[in-house]
Protein backbone atom coordinates (compact mmCIF):
# COMPACT_ATOMS: atom_id res chain seq x y z
CA UNK A 1 0.00 0.00 0.00
CA UNK A 2 1.17 3.51 -0.74
CA UNK A 3 -0.03 6.96 0.31
CA UNK A 4 1.12 10.17 -1.37
CA UNK A 5 0.24 13.71 -0.38
CA UNK A 6 0.31 16.75 -2.66
CA UNK A 7 -1.02 20.28 -2.90
CA UNK A 8 -4.06 20.27 -5.18
CA UNK A 9 -4.29 24.06 -5.31
CA UNK A 10 -6.12 26.88 -3.58
CA UNK A 11 -9.85 27.51 -3.20
CA UNK A 12 -11.30 30.49 -1.34
CA UNK A 13 -7.83 31.38 -0.08
CA UNK A 14 -7.42 27.93 1.46
CA UNK A 15 -4.83 25.36 0.47
CA UNK A 16 -6.46 22.12 -0.64
CA UNK A 17 -4.57 18.86 -0.17
CA UNK A 18 -4.87 15.74 -2.31
CA UNK A 19 -4.24 12.27 -0.88
CA UNK A 20 -3.65 9.36 -3.23
CA UNK A 21 -4.09 5.80 -1.95
CA UNK A 22 -2.68 3.01 -4.13
CA UNK A 23 -2.68 -0.74 -3.61
CA UNK A 24 -0.45 -3.41 -5.15
CA UNK A 25 -2.92 -4.02 -8.00
CA UNK A 26 -2.61 -0.38 -9.03
CA UNK A 27 -6.10 0.53 -7.80
CA UNK A 28 -6.12 4.21 -6.89
CA UNK A 29 -8.31 6.36 -4.67
CA UNK A 30 -7.77 10.12 -4.62
CA UNK A 31 -9.38 12.28 -1.93
CA UNK A 32 -9.43 16.07 -1.78
CA UNK A 33 -9.72 17.85 1.55
CA UNK A 34 -12.15 20.31 -0.09
CA UNK A 35 -15.61 18.85 0.43
CA UNK A 36 -14.05 15.53 1.50
CA UNK A 37 -14.25 14.83 -2.22
CA UNK A 38 -13.67 11.43 -3.82
CA UNK A 39 -11.80 12.63 -6.92
CA UNK A 40 -10.63 9.27 -8.26
CA UNK A 41 -11.45 5.59 -7.96
CA UNK A 42 -9.60 3.81 -10.75
CA UNK A 43 -8.40 0.29 -11.51
CA UNK A 44 -5.84 -1.27 -13.81
CA UNK A 45 -6.97 -3.94 -16.27
CA UNK A 46 -4.54 -5.45 -18.80
CA UNK A 47 -2.18 -2.53 -18.36
CA UNK A 48 -4.86 0.12 -18.89
CA UNK A 49 -6.39 2.42 -16.28
CA UNK A 50 -10.16 2.59 -16.04
CA UNK A 51 -12.04 5.18 -14.02
CA UNK A 52 -15.02 3.86 -12.10
CA UNK A 53 -16.36 7.26 -11.08
CA UNK A 54 -16.85 10.49 -12.99
CA UNK A 55 -14.39 13.22 -12.10
CA UNK A 56 -12.92 16.55 -13.09
CA UNK A 57 -9.22 17.19 -13.75
CA UNK A 58 -9.11 20.67 -12.21
CA UNK A 59 -9.68 21.70 -8.62
CA UNK A 60 -11.74 24.78 -9.50
CA UNK A 61 -14.48 22.56 -10.89
CA UNK A 62 -15.15 21.29 -7.38
CA UNK A 63 -15.80 24.75 -5.94
CA UNK A 64 -19.58 25.02 -5.45
CA UNK A 65 -20.06 22.31 -8.07
CA UNK A 66 -23.82 22.30 -8.84
CA UNK A 67 -23.82 18.50 -9.03
CA UNK A 68 -21.96 18.01 -5.73
CA UNK A 69 -19.66 15.82 -7.81
CA UNK A 70 -18.48 12.94 -5.59
CA UNK A 71 -18.49 15.24 -2.56
CA UNK A 72 -19.57 14.73 1.04
CA UNK A 73 -23.09 15.79 1.97
CA UNK A 74 -24.10 16.63 5.52
CA UNK A 75 -25.15 17.05 8.17
CA UNK A 76 -28.17 15.70 6.28
CA UNK A 77 -28.17 14.54 2.66
CA UNK A 78 -31.25 15.18 0.55
CA UNK A 79 -34.07 17.61 1.14
CA UNK A 80 -35.81 18.54 4.39
CA UNK A 81 -39.36 19.72 3.73
CA UNK A 82 -40.01 23.33 4.62
CA UNK A 83 -36.44 23.66 5.91
CA UNK A 84 -37.70 22.92 9.39
CA UNK A 85 -38.34 20.08 11.84
CA UNK A 86 -39.34 19.54 15.45
CA UNK A 87 -36.75 18.23 17.91
CA UNK A 88 -36.93 18.07 21.71
CA UNK A 89 -40.07 20.17 21.79
CA UNK A 90 -38.65 22.96 19.65
CA UNK A 91 -39.04 23.84 15.97
CA UNK A 92 -35.70 24.16 14.21
CA UNK A 93 -35.55 26.47 11.19
CA UNK A 94 -32.78 25.75 8.67
CA UNK A 95 -31.38 27.84 5.86
CA UNK A 96 -33.59 27.52 2.78
CA UNK A 97 -30.91 26.87 0.20
CA UNK A 98 -33.48 25.26 -2.12
CA UNK A 99 -36.50 27.38 -1.25
CA UNK A 100 -38.73 26.58 0.48
CA UNK A 101 -36.70 23.53 1.51
CA UNK A 102 -33.24 22.76 2.85
CA UNK A 103 -31.00 20.59 0.73
CA UNK A 104 -27.79 18.59 1.17
CA UNK A 105 -26.87 20.06 4.54
CA UNK A 106 -27.23 23.71 3.61
CA UNK A 107 -25.03 26.40 2.04
CA UNK A 108 -22.28 25.84 4.61
CA UNK A 109 -22.50 22.05 4.83
CA UNK A 110 -19.84 19.38 4.48
CA UNK A 111 -19.42 20.08 0.76
CA UNK A 112 -18.14 23.58 1.37
CA UNK A 113 -15.61 22.84 4.11
CA UNK A 114 -11.88 22.28 3.72
CA UNK A 115 -11.40 19.28 5.98
CA UNK A 116 -8.38 18.59 8.17
CA UNK A 117 -6.69 15.30 7.30
CA UNK A 118 -4.26 12.67 8.51
CA UNK A 119 -3.38 9.24 7.15
CA UNK A 120 -3.02 5.74 8.55
CA UNK A 121 -1.63 2.62 6.96
CA UNK A 122 -1.37 -1.13 7.57
CA UNK A 123 0.09 -3.95 5.52
CA UNK A 124 -3.12 -4.28 3.49
CA UNK A 125 -5.00 -0.98 3.97
CA UNK A 126 -4.39 2.72 3.39
CA UNK A 127 -6.64 5.40 4.86
CA UNK A 128 -7.14 9.13 4.82
CA UNK A 129 -8.96 10.44 7.89
CA UNK A 130 -10.79 13.75 7.46
CA UNK A 131 -12.19 15.79 10.35
CA UNK A 132 -14.45 18.81 10.53
CA UNK A 133 -16.41 20.56 13.28
CA UNK A 134 -19.67 22.28 12.38
CA UNK A 135 -21.59 24.69 14.59
CA UNK A 136 -25.16 25.89 14.78
CA UNK A 137 -24.07 29.11 13.08
CA UNK A 138 -23.26 27.22 9.88
CA UNK A 139 -26.70 26.06 8.71
CA UNK A 140 -28.84 26.28 11.87
CA UNK A 141 -28.62 22.58 12.80
CA UNK A 142 -28.52 22.35 16.61
CA UNK A 143 -25.28 21.65 18.43
CA UNK A 144 -21.57 21.71 17.76
CA UNK A 145 -20.80 18.47 15.97
CA UNK A 146 -17.44 16.85 15.31
CA UNK A 147 -17.43 14.61 12.23
CA UNK A 148 -14.83 12.22 10.87
CA UNK A 149 -14.96 10.74 7.37
CA UNK A 150 -12.48 7.94 6.74
CA UNK A 151 -11.67 6.59 3.28
CA UNK A 152 -9.91 3.20 3.38
CA UNK A 153 -8.62 1.31 0.33
CA UNK A 154 -7.87 -2.38 0.79
CA UNK A 155 -5.76 -4.85 -1.18
CA UNK A 156 -9.05 -6.53 -2.13
CA UNK A 157 -9.98 -3.42 -4.19
CA UNK A 158 -12.64 -2.36 -1.69
CA UNK A 159 -13.17 1.25 -0.72
CA UNK A 160 -14.69 1.60 2.75
CA UNK A 161 -16.09 4.97 3.83
CA UNK A 162 -17.09 5.55 7.43
CA UNK A 163 -18.85 8.55 8.93
CA UNK A 164 -18.38 9.14 12.67
CA UNK A 165 -20.07 11.99 14.51
CA UNK A 166 -20.79 13.31 17.98
CA UNK A 167 -22.71 16.44 18.93
CA UNK A 168 -23.05 18.35 22.20
CA UNK A 169 -26.79 18.78 21.54
CA UNK A 170 -29.41 16.60 19.90
CA UNK A 171 -29.27 17.11 16.14
CA UNK A 172 -29.76 15.32 12.83
CA UNK A 173 -27.15 13.23 11.03
CA UNK A 174 -27.64 11.49 7.68
CA UNK A 175 -24.51 11.99 5.56
CA UNK A 176 -23.40 10.47 2.28
CA UNK A 177 -20.93 10.82 -0.56
CA UNK A 178 -22.60 12.04 -3.77
CA UNK A 179 -20.71 9.51 -5.88
CA UNK A 180 -21.24 9.39 -9.65
CA UNK A 181 -20.46 6.07 -11.35
CA UNK A 182 -19.73 5.15 -14.94
CA UNK A 183 -17.90 1.83 -15.20
CA UNK A 184 -18.13 1.54 -19.00
CA UNK A 185 -15.18 1.88 -21.37
CA UNK A 186 -14.63 5.56 -22.12
CA UNK A 187 -17.50 6.75 -19.88
CA UNK A 188 -19.27 8.23 -22.91
CA UNK A 189 -22.82 7.56 -21.75
CA UNK A 190 -24.97 5.27 -19.61
CA UNK A 191 -26.44 3.26 -22.46
CA UNK A 192 -24.37 0.21 -21.60
CA UNK A 193 -24.20 0.53 -17.81
CA UNK A 194 -26.61 -1.66 -15.89
CA UNK A 195 -27.96 -1.31 -12.37
CA UNK A 196 -29.33 -3.82 -9.88
CA UNK A 197 -30.97 -2.86 -6.57
CA UNK A 198 -31.75 -4.94 -3.48
CA UNK A 199 -35.21 -3.45 -2.93
CA UNK A 200 -38.54 -3.36 -4.75
CA UNK A 201 -39.97 -0.01 -3.60
CA UNK A 202 -39.34 3.67 -4.20
CA UNK A 203 -40.56 6.82 -2.51
CA UNK A 204 -43.30 8.79 -4.23
CA UNK A 205 -42.13 12.41 -4.55
CA UNK A 206 -44.02 15.65 -5.09
CA UNK A 207 -43.07 18.39 -7.55
CA UNK A 208 -40.37 19.70 -5.21
CA UNK A 209 -38.83 16.20 -4.92
CA UNK A 210 -40.14 15.91 -1.34
CA UNK A 211 -41.42 12.47 -0.27
CA UNK A 212 -45.17 12.25 0.17
CA UNK A 213 -44.79 9.34 2.59
CA UNK A 214 -46.01 6.74 0.11
CA UNK A 215 -43.78 3.84 -0.95
CA UNK A 216 -44.62 2.51 -4.41
CA UNK A 217 -43.82 -0.93 -5.77
CA UNK A 218 -41.32 -0.80 -8.63
CA UNK A 219 -42.19 -4.13 -10.29
CA UNK A 220 -42.99 -3.76 -13.98
CA UNK A 221 -42.14 -0.06 -14.10
CA UNK A 222 -39.20 1.98 -15.31
CA UNK A 223 -37.99 1.95 -11.72
CA UNK A 224 -37.68 -1.84 -11.58
CA UNK A 225 -34.03 -2.83 -11.05
CA UNK A 226 -34.68 -6.07 -9.22
CA UNK A 227 -32.61 -7.69 -11.98
CA UNK A 228 -29.67 -6.15 -13.86
CA UNK A 229 -31.04 -3.63 -16.35
CA UNK A 230 -29.33 -0.94 -18.40
CA UNK A 231 -30.02 2.67 -17.49
CA UNK A 232 -31.06 3.29 -21.10
CA UNK A 233 -33.67 0.55 -20.92
CA UNK A 234 -35.09 1.99 -17.71
CA UNK A 235 -35.11 5.54 -19.08
CA UNK A 236 -36.86 4.42 -22.26
CA UNK A 237 -39.69 3.04 -20.14
CA UNK A 238 -39.78 6.17 -17.96
CA UNK A 239 -40.04 8.38 -21.06
CA UNK A 240 -43.28 6.62 -21.95
CA UNK A 241 -44.80 8.07 -18.77
CA UNK A 242 -43.43 11.56 -19.31
CA UNK A 243 -40.47 11.26 -16.94
CA UNK A 244 -37.11 12.47 -18.29
CA UNK A 245 -34.55 11.34 -15.71
CA UNK A 246 -33.87 9.45 -12.52
CA UNK A 247 -33.83 11.60 -9.43
CA UNK A 248 -35.45 9.16 -7.07
CA UNK A 249 -35.11 7.51 -3.67
CA UNK A 250 -35.23 3.73 -3.55
CA UNK A 251 -35.85 1.57 -0.49
CA UNK A 252 -33.02 -0.95 -0.09
CA UNK A 253 -31.98 -3.66 2.35
CA UNK A 254 -29.04 -2.48 4.52
CA UNK A 255 -26.14 -4.96 4.61
CA UNK A 256 -22.38 -5.17 4.93
CA UNK A 257 -22.36 -8.52 3.12
CA UNK A 258 -25.04 -8.24 0.40
CA UNK A 259 -24.92 -5.28 -2.00
CA UNK A 260 -27.71 -2.72 -1.77
CA UNK A 261 -26.83 -1.92 -5.39
CA UNK A 262 -24.51 -3.08 -8.15
CA UNK A 263 -23.48 -1.31 -11.35
CA UNK A 264 -21.73 -3.02 -14.23
CA UNK A 265 -20.88 -2.59 -17.88
CA UNK A 266 -22.89 -4.49 -20.47
CA UNK A 267 -19.67 -5.75 -22.07
CA UNK A 268 -19.03 -7.70 -18.86
CA UNK A 269 -15.64 -6.21 -18.02
CA UNK A 270 -16.22 -4.78 -14.55
CA UNK A 271 -18.74 -3.98 -11.84
CA UNK A 272 -18.93 -2.16 -8.53
CA UNK A 273 -20.98 -3.43 -5.60
CA UNK A 274 -22.33 -0.90 -3.10
CA UNK A 275 -22.87 -1.74 0.57
CA UNK A 276 -24.51 0.41 3.25
CA UNK A 277 -25.89 0.21 6.78
CA UNK A 278 -28.88 2.39 5.85
CA UNK A 279 -32.16 1.82 4.03
CA UNK A 280 -32.12 4.39 1.25
CA UNK A 281 -30.40 4.95 -2.08
CA UNK A 282 -30.95 8.07 -4.14
CA UNK A 283 -30.30 7.44 -7.84
CA UNK A 284 -29.74 10.44 -10.11
CA UNK A 285 -28.86 10.61 -13.81
CA UNK A 286 -26.76 13.57 -14.92
CA UNK A 287 -23.97 14.77 -17.14
CA UNK A 288 -21.85 16.85 -14.77
CA UNK A 289 -18.92 17.21 -17.17
CA UNK A 290 -20.64 18.57 -20.31
CA UNK A 291 -23.47 21.09 -20.01
CA UNK A 292 -24.43 20.86 -23.68
CA UNK A 293 -24.91 17.11 -23.49
CA UNK A 294 -26.81 17.47 -20.23
CA UNK A 295 -29.27 19.78 -21.93
CA UNK A 296 -29.88 17.01 -24.46
CA UNK A 297 -30.47 14.51 -21.65
CA UNK A 298 -27.50 12.49 -22.87
CA UNK A 299 -26.41 11.26 -19.45
CA UNK A 300 -22.94 9.94 -18.68
CA UNK A 301 -23.03 9.69 -14.88
CA UNK A 302 -25.17 7.83 -12.37
CA UNK A 303 -25.17 9.20 -8.84
CA UNK A 304 -25.83 6.68 -6.08
CA UNK A 305 -26.25 8.30 -2.67
CA UNK A 306 -26.51 5.73 0.12
CA UNK A 307 -28.30 7.15 3.15
CA UNK A 308 -31.35 6.85 5.38
CA UNK A 309 -34.43 7.64 3.30
CA UNK A 310 -34.70 11.38 2.56
CA UNK A 311 -36.74 13.66 4.83
CA UNK A 312 -36.87 10.88 7.42
CA UNK A 313 -37.37 13.39 10.22
CA UNK A 314 -40.93 13.92 8.90
CA UNK A 315 -41.78 10.24 8.36
CA UNK A 316 -41.66 7.79 11.26
CA UNK A 317 -41.28 4.72 9.05
CA UNK A 318 -38.36 6.08 7.01
CA UNK A 319 -35.68 5.55 9.66
CA UNK A 320 -34.07 7.40 12.55
CA UNK A 321 -31.72 10.29 11.72
CA UNK A 322 -31.74 11.89 15.18
CA UNK A 323 -28.33 11.99 16.85
CA UNK A 324 -28.79 12.35 20.64
CA UNK A 325 -26.52 14.69 22.54
CA UNK A 326 -23.09 13.31 23.43
CA UNK A 327 -23.74 9.93 21.82
CA UNK A 328 -21.37 8.82 19.04
CA UNK A 329 -22.71 7.32 15.84
CA UNK A 330 -21.07 5.54 12.91
CA UNK A 331 -22.38 4.89 9.40
CA UNK A 332 -20.65 3.18 6.51
CA UNK A 333 -20.70 2.94 2.72
CA UNK A 334 -18.47 0.49 0.82
CA UNK A 335 -17.61 0.13 -2.87
CA UNK A 336 -16.24 -3.22 -4.02
CA UNK A 337 -14.67 -3.38 -7.47
CA UNK A 338 -15.15 -6.72 -9.19
CA UNK A 339 -13.24 -7.57 -12.33
CA UNK A 340 -15.21 -9.90 -14.56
Amino acid sequence: MEITKSVAGTLNQQEVTKYLLTNQQGTRVAVLTWGATLQEFSVVEDGQTHQLIVNLPDLKGYDHNPYYLCQALGRVAGRIAGAQFDLDGKTVHLDQNEKPNASHGGPHGFTFANWDATTTQTADTASVVLTHTSTEADDKYPGTMATTITYTLTEENRLDITFDAKSDAATLFNPTIHTYFNVTDGQHDLDHQWLKLSGDKRLVLNGEKIPTGEMAKTAGTGYDFSKPRTIKDGLDQLHQTGQVEYDDAFVVEPSKDTPIATVGDEAGHREVQVFSDRNGLVVFTANPTDAKRADARDYNALAMEAQTLPDAIHHEDFGDVILPANQPVTHFISYQYVRK
